[in-house]
């Protein structure tokens, strides 16, 4: 009997003795080295920008003229996740998130035994972005900054950090699920789609949780910052938002007729 796999943007089981394929068509058998290593490339680009422009922000240091702003983070989030996709898409799905990894995985829109290997590597790339944002912007990055690790803001109870963090990756996952998987969106859009997601999610969660929306870019500086502030939280929820957009395109939406 042929092993099956999931055809990587109809979502139909197919026959196949060569490889398991996912998203954006690419091959994790024999690829499977490759996939894991643009995965922490990804998630280095990603997270590496998002901390740079918090720390920046947070530190007040200008390019030219005034320093960041608060818009500075969801600009530099979504176009650095925008940049990942569409460089890498080919080679790793991307994924850049354990939130997009489990999701799939709990659908079955992804193999559980390549989700160890997964994890790993974003959270590498993520703790590998957090030590060069403090290489980049010295110790003031670590002590004033926290090397833009996510924490709630003043008086957010760690129900509310749950609720915004689950809502928000819930919003990024559903834009990933709909854009790669479903053949009637052109998958040219995919990249600036799913880069648009994350910016507006930082944006609606970022004044309440500091939008993590993705659990290696949360803990990964948190590791190095010695900040553990209802971490527990930003591993959860995300996982938990993820989990259930998966489902809701897959099992719901998916079937949905295209308007005439």
């Amino acid at each position: 009997m042929k092993p099956t796999s999931i055809s990587p943007r109809s979502g139909q089981r197919t026959a196949t003795s060569k490889a398991v394929m996912f998203l954006h068509g690419h091959q994790l058998e024999r690829n499977l080295a490759r996939a894991v290593t643009a995965e922490a490339a990804g998630t280095f680009v990603l997270v590496l920008a998002i901390t740079s422009a918090a720390v920046a922000a947070t530190l007040s240091r200008p390019v030219a003229g005034t320093p960041y702003g608060s818009l500075a983070v969801p600009v530099a989030g979504g176009l650095a996740l925008a940049i990942a996709v569409a460089s890498l898409g080919h080679i790793s799905g991307p994924h850049l998130n354990p939130a997009v990894t489990l999701g799939l995985a709990a659908s079955r829109r992804f193999p559980w035994a390549y989700v160890p290997a997964y994890a790993i590597a974003q959270f590498a790339g993520a703790i590998a972005a957090a030590a060069v944002t403090w290489g980049l912007y010295g110790n003031q990055a670590r002590s004033i900054a926290r090397l833009g690790a996510t924490i709630p803001a003043a008086g957010v109870s760690a129900g509310r950090v749950l609720a915004a963090e689950a809502i928000v990756t819930f919003v990024l996952v559903l834009v990933v699920v709909a854009v790669t998987t479903d053949t009637r969106v052109p998958p040219g859009i995919a990249a600036m789609a799913i880069g648009a997601a994350l910016a507006v999610a930082i944006v609606i969660a970022g004044p309440v949780s500091g939008a993590g929306v993705n659990p290696a870019r949360a803990i990964g500086p948190m590791i190095l910052a010695g900040q553990f502030t209802d971490w527990w939280a930003y591993l959860a929820a995300p996982v938990a938002g993820g989990v259930v957009a998966v489902a809701l395109y897959d099992r719901f939406l998916r079937a949905g007729s295209t308007p005439a």
